[in-house]
């Protein structure tokens, strides 16, 4: 917990937006464990809007403004740079719903992709977020995995 409190005094010396994006991200990223945690896949699914086939089209997202761009950005910085100290282990799928949150409360739409690598005898599964072209969370993405949802 010291490592939290220490990065939430250093936020206490940044202006103003970049604090509030810290406190909003560790509160982001608390709620996405426990709703990843306490809730089914089907529940969580339901919750992050419907899923859209991997290989399907993507609806198009609007285009984003150069404010909106440096919105996305500070959003990742800041889930990048406060998951690493959260009192339990953010997660890619976390950190990923927790950006996806803070995104969508400021209106900028947003892709979640799910995938699993089979290429080994231990499956494993990753998440991830982008906005356009814009990497937000989980990036870089193995080439081995195999993106099976996409929730837009």
């Amino acid at each position: 917990m010291t490592g939290l409190v220490g990065k939430l005094r250093s936020a206490a010396r940044m202006g103003p937006t970049n604090r509030n994006l810290v406190g909003e991200a560790v509160l982001a990223l608390a709620v996405a464990r426990l709703r990843s945690g306490l809730r089914s896949f089907k529940q969580l699914a339901a919750h992050l809007g419907g899923a859209i086939p991997p290989h399907a089209p993507l609806p198009p997202l609007p285009a984003l403004s150069i404010e909106q761009e440096a919105t996305v950005r500070s959003i990742r910085w800041a889930v990048g740079a406060v998951a690493p100290w959260m009192p339990f282990r953010a997660v890619c799928l976390q950190q990923a719903i927790a950006a996806r949150a803070m995104l969508a409360r400021r209106g900028i739409g947003s892709v979640l992709h799910l995938g699993v690598d089979t290429s080994t005898c231990k499956m494993s599964a990753h998440a991830w977020l982008d906005v356009g072209v814009i990497k937000v969370t989980g990036y870089p993405v193995d080439p081995a995995m195999n993106e099976v949802a996409r929730f837009a």
